[in-house]
Formats: C-alpha cells, structure tokens, sequence
C-alpha cells in the first residue's frame, strides 16, 4: 500500500480538481493499494514545512513530495503505478 498526501488549501480551484483526479485513480487502480488524504496546508503547515511543499497543489508519495503542481491524469497514474509497483517488489 502506498500513502499519497495531497496538500490544498481552502478555496483552491486547482486543488479541487487535483483531489478529483485522485479519487477517479485510487478508484480506477484500487482503494486497498492507495491510501490518500487531504491535507488542509493551514492545518498542518509543520507537516508541509517538513516536507518541502512551498504552493499548491503539491502531492507526496509515501511522505516524499513527488508533484509540486497539477500534474496531468497520466504523468499521476504513471507515478502510482510505478510505486506500487516498487511496493510489491519489496
């Protein structure tokens, strides 16, 4: 299982829509190989200091930031699978 952290923050039209790319994916490839959660930036602003996000959207993969913008459904797709599968190699 991977663990993507998408980091919006309020208002964000261009987080909205990243939010819905990820759920059509995990869906698409499996809701019990991807664990996604939204991570609202003036929340949990440690959180995205710690990890380096400095604009939204931005996406982390297992709690390494891999997208630092909107990226397109198919670079996204084409980075989940390619971690899940390192993750089924291990």
């Amino acid at each position: 299982m991977i663990k993507v952290d998408v980091f919006s923050s309020p208002g964000c039209s261009k987080c909205s829509h990243t939010k819905e790319i990820l759920r059509k994916l995990v869906k698409e490839l499996g809701a019990d190989t991807i664990q996604w959660r939204d991570v609202n930036i003036l929340d949990e602003i440690d959180h995205a200091v710690q990890l380096g996000v400095l604009s939204t959207p931005a996406i982390s993969i297992n709690d390494e930031i891999v997208f630092t913008s909107l990226p397109s459904v198919s670079k996204l797709r084409t980075e989940l699978l390619a971690r899940l599968a390192e993750g089924n190699k291990q």
